[in-house]
């Protein structure tokens, strides 16, 4: 913020040269000019114009002593062109001459956006890539003397940071891996940054732009890569039965009566349905399945009429 945008400061200043030196001003500079006009030589008009612009620089210097700061600017102060750290909030008085102001600067958490426009990955795909950065003035000291303008030389470090994140990555982490690169972008641009007072408090990717041809081709890869992981989970899974089944096999044929007993606990499961029959009779025996036959066969003939 300037300095003439602060109402309060611009008030306090007034005040001072209307109350305090425009009367000096009056006394003084009136007196010579009502001399002159009772016949005073033409030099003295001179002398007062010259002792009123005097007055008037004084004033303005005196005024310009008072600086009232709110609560998110910081003044830089040098003493004969050497630093002497910062002041403010609030009301203070620097003397001229000796003590100068380097800069005011606004230490609150600003934000700004770069753009890396038709940047290529590692896998040679250009994309565009917009990202948020947040950051505030740590040091104001440093921000006002290690850089001439710390905004303009973070937004040329973090531009620089974001195309050698993309040229550092494939597409896919960048379009699925959002906070890692984040992370890690904001790494490179505080390192950068620390230098010179500013500290990076987040970045967050915005935007990845990507060829719309591009996209459909990840979405066919990405289909096809579902589809052979579903294939592949239910090829698992019938492995599993299959020794599952085998495993039991082998206990069932080692011992006696278990294939039996098996075969009961099957007959009893299948009675369980409302629609079924079950007819035991002897596995080896023709008697039997004739009795069977015959029984599918009453059952058949009523569906038949």
């Amino acid at each position: 913020m300037s300095i003439l945008k602060n109402p309060v400061q611009v008030f306090i200043r007034n005040f001072i040269r209307l109350v305090v030196f425009v009367p000096l001003w009056l006394i003084f500079a009136l007196g010579f000019f009502t001399r002159g006009f009772r016949g005073a030589a033409p030099g003295q008009f001179i002398y007062g114009g010259l002792l009123s612009l005097v007055i008037l620089w004084i004033a303005n210097i005196i005024a310009g002593m008072f600086y009232i700061l709110p609560q998110w600017e910081r003044l830089v102060l040098l003493r004969l062109g050497k630093s002497v750290g910062t002041r403010g909030p609030g009301l203070f008085v620097i003397p001229p001459f000796i003590y100068s102001v380097a800069r005011i600067l606004d230490v609150r958490i600003q934000t700004y956006e770069v753009k890396a426009t038709k940047t290529l990955t590692k896998d040679n795909i250009p994309i565009d890539v917009t990202a948020a950065i947040e950051l505030e003035v740590e040091n104001p000291e440093k921000a006002a003397i290690a850089v001439q303008d710390y905004w303009k030389t973070t937004e040329w470090a973090s531009m620089e940071a974001l195309k050698s994140t993309i040229g550092g990555n494939d597409l896919r982490p960048l379009l699925s891996e959002t906070e890692r690169i984040a992370a890690d972008l904001k790494k490179i641009i505080d390192s950068a940054a620390s230098d010179y007072g500013i500290n990076v408090r987040a970045v967050r990717i915005t935007d990845v732009g990507t060829p719309p041809s591009l996209v459909e081709e990840l979405a066919v890869i990405a289909r096809a890569e579902r589809s052979a992981k579903a294939k592949q989970i239910q090829a698992t899974a019938e492995l599993k039965v299959a020794n599952a089944l085998a495993e039991a096999s082998n206990i069932l044929s080692a011992s006696e009566g278990s294939l039996q007993l098996r075969q009961i606990q099957a007959l009893l499961d299948i009675s369980k349905e409302e629609s079924a029959m079950v007819i035991v009779y002897p596995m080896d025996g023709v008697m039997g399945g004739q009795i069977a036959a015959a029984a599918a066969g009453n059952q058949a003939n009523p569906a038949a009429h």
